[in-house]
């Protein structure tokens, strides 16, 4: 399950672990949120062992890979190329 938001300055999607099939009684993972601003985009995750929230940052450019990458068979890639 996911939600989004639109914000003043950014777009927040929140990816929810329902387990498998959403009915799983395992381990389920925090939320993550997803910022989207101008100029990057973050990625947030309460950690339960710290009781603190880690932080990715991406540039756009590195969204523009992560994206391409998501589509690419195996390998090593440079953008606009091989």
């Amino acid at each position: 399950m996911f939600s989004i938001e639109h914000d003043f300055d950014a777009t927040v999607v929140t990816l929810v672990d329902e387990g498998e099939g959403g009915t799983s009684g395992g381990f389920l993972y925090e939320d993550i949120t997803i910022n989207a601003f101008e100029d990057c985009v973050t990625l947030e995750q309460l950690d339960p062992r710290t009781d603190v929230v880690q932080r990715i940052v991406l540039s756009m450019s590195q969204v523009r890979e992560l994206a391409a990458a998501l589509n690419l068979p195996e390998g090593v890639y440079r953008a606009g190329g091989t």
